[in-house]
C-alpha cells in the first residue's frame, strides 16, 4: 500500500492537471475572440455544416424504393420549417422527429 504522502501527491496532480485542462480552452479563446478568421468561420460555417450533413444524409438514399418518402418528407419539413422561422436548430430538431417518425411507423421492416 502506498503511503499518504504519495496518495496525496497523486491527487493534487491529479487535480492540478484537471483544472488546467479545464481552463486552457478559455485562455485560448478570449484571445481568438477578437480574430478576423474566427469571426469569418462563424458566420459561415452553419450553412457549411449543413450541407455536408445534407450530403451525408442522402448519400446513399435509394430513389427507387417507396421508403425514400420519409427522408425526402423530412427534408422537406427542414427546408420549409427553416425558411419560414430561421432557425436551425428548431429546423433540425423537427427534421430528425418526421425521419425517425415515418421510417419507425409507416416503413418499418
Amino acid at each position: 500500500m502506498p503511503d499518504t504522502r504519495y496518495l496525496l501527491s497523486a491527487v493534487a496532480v491529479s487535480a492540478a492537471v484537471t483544472w488546467a485542462l479545464r481552463a486552457l480552452p478559455f485562455t485560448v479563446l478570449a484571445s481568438l475572440r477578437a480574430s478576423g478568421t474566427v469571426r469569418y468561420l462563424g458566420a459561415r460555417m452553419p450553412a457549411g455544416v449543413m450541407v455536408i450533413l445534407f450530403v451525408y444524409c442522402l448519400r446513399d438514399l435509394p430513389l427507387a424504393e417507396p421508403r425514400v418518402t420519409a427522408p425526402l418528407a423530412a427534408l422537406a419539413v427542414t427546408v420549409g420549417l427553416h425558411l419560414w422561422r430561421r432557425n436551425a436548430l428548431l429546423s433540425i430538431i423537427a427534421g430528425t422527429v418526421v425521419s425517425v417518425a415515418l421510417a419507425s411507423t409507416l416503413f418499418a421492416g
